[in-house]
């Protein structure tokens, strides 16, 4: 679990106020140096340094106590195994550590770190999963059941702990909020493997058994918490800093945007926690693989609520206590539920009558106002009971700058039934070091940190701020918790959002298109212009000056259909080029998830944490063109093809038909083979597919290989007629001009591979290699009528089969084929309807004529380098790759 989010302004989270309601004789500045905090503090109290880095020795706030053990039990800090019956545990997440290590303990309680997250960033959780030796990173708990996990940094979490989750993924653009250019660590706990060594002492710090030991989700670099406070705090991003898009060169004014829209992730449809789950149990459990306390049979289980809102959707989270326990025993066990560690006194449970447990909201505010069953008289205790704040005349709030370059991270002021939003400003600005600047230029925004999304609210100058807590408290004590407020400057950039739009009917003029979009989803003029038209792709890119147009036009666009045609909305980024260092070639990624069974998609998650999301993109969501918009303006870069011969030939297209929207014409492209044939990943030493080869390893092959220039091939397909009868499958033909890079079938091959696409199409996942995958039609024996095959001679080779039986020899290698011709223009004469591949996508042509031809300009392919010496860097996969292919023409 990271103890902070995003990297922010210098200086430390400053501890020691006091909690909320009790007397304080001044504002207090958040000095770290002089901070102070133990066991039991309220929210926020306690050191942070910037950029993520755990806390100091007095910020955890955990909740210890010493347990006796009655199975093996491992420490979260030092991961080693807890000899003996004692080991001291936190009540309120679980946290279990040897007594000796308890003075070292750096990682804070989930009770306190939503308070320690610098720049708050919502997380982007797909679907359910099973992800084995992965810990939740609120409860700590492995998980056993289906869990949740980021799409873009390391947090695991269970279904039902997704509300108490800190919002502290990475910040992988600027969006006009605490904007930083100096990049640091960004730390993640409890994802290490079991042989990870720390980055400082080099001994073991990873472990399966507990959450134990830190790793910055950018770097990669690996440490103990403890020691991770010893390294320099900058990130340099470590081996793949040159493919690497920096946060801080990518701009993207999302405001309400989620995440999922904004790295265009499709959204999961996994329920909301709590909407029926049978996981659903919020009890506070004693600590993983042991048993504390009295026996079942004398227990009770209670549903808590933590305000309004929970009741209105049935949201509780179940308590066991003892049947005997006293009101304070429950209110206690009832706050550790919700991972809130203020002073109990200030809260209280109030009973709730049956027909709300039922679900019926009339009456939820007829509450009883007495304690458990002992106060009860003897009556039956209620099975629900709400968790309410005790009303305060006065509290201390804790206001955060909106700007980074501030000595403070935050200061402390006293909130009074008088306090307003303009009244705080006012009061907070001196105190901020911005006294000489008028109050009128400033206001006060409230941000809920939630899990899944960030929202930001400008409070009214008059809004009675002591109100509006009690208002956020009544409505939800968790979200209490994850509120905090800034003062920020009145002055915001202008809005901007790039919407691209795709499956618009290709060859129309700017104003068409506009006019099309118009009576599709009545655009307002004076709000949207088209920046960029993209006529032979059927695309265009609005630029949208109102963020509420912008989400309006998001929705609508997504649920439209234009002749018959249903359109694509991405929200895009704008990359910074200017900001790049010279080194930098960022790496553009596709990824088809629907090749090679269905591998691509682990493959986009993988991708999407070690590189920035924003340079990774689904083929299935708007194709190539949005990618290589985003980089138009990058002045060198390098792509990454995941898919197979047919995905790298779509690639390819693209490039050649937008080149001359590109500052970097000609970027090189590599391969990760994912689909059926794969030959010209083959060819390139990539290999002749993806059998589960670390990720990582696969960037740096990217890295390290090199530049060579391969054939492209232009073909025209010119049908006389359109078929009828018995060939009437040939009506649905392919485009006029297709390109190829590697082979064209006509015939019997093709036959072949048109059933073997339509099977797959039915059960891709059983469809992960390709009937003739590999095999060398051309063969090796030397021949004075033509010459060597290259990938860059400009000739294209001719080969015919006599049959099945033919095929099947050459798969095997006993026979090649029929040597025909080698040339740069060829014309096939079609006299019915027949089978055509090209890259291995068949279609039925129609009788006509196929004219082949060289393409333009060759293409920059790379290849894979033969094996060396690593340079240095973190610890690659050891596993080797299958061995390469011959250098062979892939044609």
């Amino acid at each position: 679990m990271a103890a902070a989010a995003e990297p922010g302004a210098r200086g430390w989270l400053g501890g020691g106020s006091p909690r909320p309601g009790s007397p304080t004789s001044s504002p207090e500045l958040g000095a770290g140096s002089r901070s102070r905090s133990g066991p039991g503090s309220g929210p926020g109290s306690g050191p942070e340094r910037s950029g993520s880095r755990p806390p100091g020795p007095a910020a955890p706030s955990h909740s210890f106590r010493k347990v006796t053990l009655t199975k093996p039990t491992f420490c979260h800090l030092c991961s080693d195994f807890i000899w003996g019956l004692a080991g001291i545990l936190c009540d309120v997440c679980n946290f279990m550590s040897h007594e000796k290590c308890l003075k070292h303990v750096k990682t804070p309680c989930t009770s306190v770190a939503p308070s320690l997250v610098r720049v708050p960033v919502a997380h982007c959780f797909g679907p359910r999963g099973l992800y084995k030796r992965r810990f939740c990173s609120v409860c700590r708990k492995g998980l056993e059941a289906p869990g949740l996990r980021c799409e873009v940094c390391e947090l695991h979490v269970h279904p039902d702990c997704v509300p108490f989750a800190c919002s502290d993924c990475r910040q992988c653009h600027q969006d006009g909020h605490r904007d930083h250019d100096a990049h640091l660590h960004h730390w993640r706990e409890g994802t290490l493997p079991s042989g990870a060594r720390c980055e400082l002492c080099r001994k073991t710090c990873g472990s399966s058994d507990v959450p134990a030991g830190v790793r910055c989700e950018w770097c990669g670099i690996q440490a103990h918490s403890v020691c991770s406070a010893a390294l320099a705090p900058e990130c340099t991003f470590g081996r793949l800093r040159t493919l690497v898009l920096p946060p801080a060169c990518v701009r993207l004014l999302s405001r309400n945007f989620s995440k999922m829209h904004c790295f265009r992730i499709p959204e999961s449809a996994a329920p909301e926690p709590g909407d029926g789950e049978d996981s659903a149990d919020g009890s506070v459990p004693a600590g993983p693989g042991r048993e504390v306390g009295t026996p079942e049979s004398g227990k009770q289980t209670l549903k808590i609520f933590d305000g309004s809102d929970a009741m209105q959707r049935n949201h509780f989270r179940a308590v066991t206590v003892p049947r005997l326990a006293r009101s304070q025993e429950v209110l206690e066990a009832a706050l550790r539920a919700y991972y809130i560690s203020e002073d109990p006194q200030g809260f209280q449970l109030q009973a709730l009558p049956t027909p709300v447990q039922l679900g019926d909201t009339a009456a939820a505010g007829r509450v009883w106002s007495a304690g458990p069953a002992e106060e009860e008289g003897g009556r039956a205790a209620p099975e629900a009971w709400v968790l309410r704040a005790l009303p305060r005349t006065q509290e201390i709030l804790k206001i955060y700058p909106a700007w980074l370059k501030v000595g403070v991270a935050y200061v402390s002021i006293r909130v009074t039934p008088q306090s307003t939003a303009r009244s705080v400003v006012l009061e907070v600005l001196p105190l901020l070091g911005r006294q000489a600047e008028g109050a009128e230029g400033f206001q006060l925004v409230e941000v809920l940190m939630g899990s899944r999304q960030v929202q930001r609210t400008v409070l009214a100058d008059e809004e009675p701020l002591l109100d509006r807590l009690r208002e956020i408290r009544q409505t939800s004590l968790r979200q209490m918790s994850q509120t905090r407020f800034y003062v920020a400057e009145s002055r915001v950039p202008a809005p901007r959002v790039s919407l691209f739009v795709g499956g618009l009917p290709p060859g129309l003029s700017p104003q068409e298109y506009r006019r099309l979009l118009d009576e599709a989803v009545t655009s307002k003029a004076a709000l949207v212009t088209v920046s960029h038209v993209y006529s032979a792709q059927g695309a265009v890119v609005l630029d949208v000056a109102c963020f509420a147009e912008a989400e309006r036009l998001y929705m609508l666009i997504r649920d439209t259909a234009v002749r018959g045609r249903p359109l694509t909305a991405l929200v895009l980024p704008e990359v910074l080029h200017t900001k790049l260092a010279p080194d930098c070639r960022p790496l553009l990624v596709f990824v088809n998830p629907r090749s090679g069974g269905l591998k691509g998609r682990d493959l986009l998650c993988s991708f999407r944490k070690l590189l920035n999301p924003h340079q990774v993109f689904e083929l299935t969501n708007g194709g190539p063109l949005p990618g290589f918009h985003v980089f138009s303006r990058v002045p060198c870069f390098r792509v990454l093809v995941c898919g197979g011969d047919g995905t790298v030939g779509w690639v390819l297209a693209a490039l050649e038909d937008l080149r001359h929207h590109l500052a970097c014409p000609e970027p090189a492209v590599a391969i990760l083979p994912l689909g059926t044939g794969n030959d010209l990943g083959r060819v390139l030493r990539w290999g002749a597919g993806y059998s589960g080869e670390d990720p990582f390893s696969v960037l740096l092959s990217v890295d390290e290989a090199d530049a060579v220039l391969v054939d492209r091939w232009t073909i025209l397909l010119d049908a006389h007629e359109s078929a009828c009868g018995e060939d009437s499958e040939a009506d649905a033909e392919p485009p006029k001009i297709v390109q190829m890079s590697n082979y064209c079938g006509i015939g019997i091959d093709a036959e072949l591979s048109l059933d073997f696409h339509q099977a797959r199409e039915e059960e891709p996942g059983k469809f992960t290699s390709s009937w003739g995958s590999g095999a060398d039609l051309w063969g090796s024996d030397s021949d004075s009528r033509f010459e060597k095959p290259r990938m860059d001679d400009g000739l294209l080779e001719v080969v015919g089969v006599t049959g099945v039986v033919h095929m099947g020899q050459v798969q095997s290698g006993l026979r090649s084929g029929i040597r025909i011709a080698q040339g740069s223009y060829f014309r096939v004469t079609l006299l019915k309807a027949t089978p055509v591949q090209v890259d291995g996508e068949p279609w039925v042509q129609a009788p006509g004529h196929l004219i082949i031809s060289a393409a333009g300009p060759k293409v920059h392919m790379l290849r894979k380098a033969k094996q060396k010496p690593r340079k240095a860097g973190p610890a690659k996969d050891a596993r080797a790759d299958g061995a390469p292919a011959p250098e062979g023409d892939p044609k």
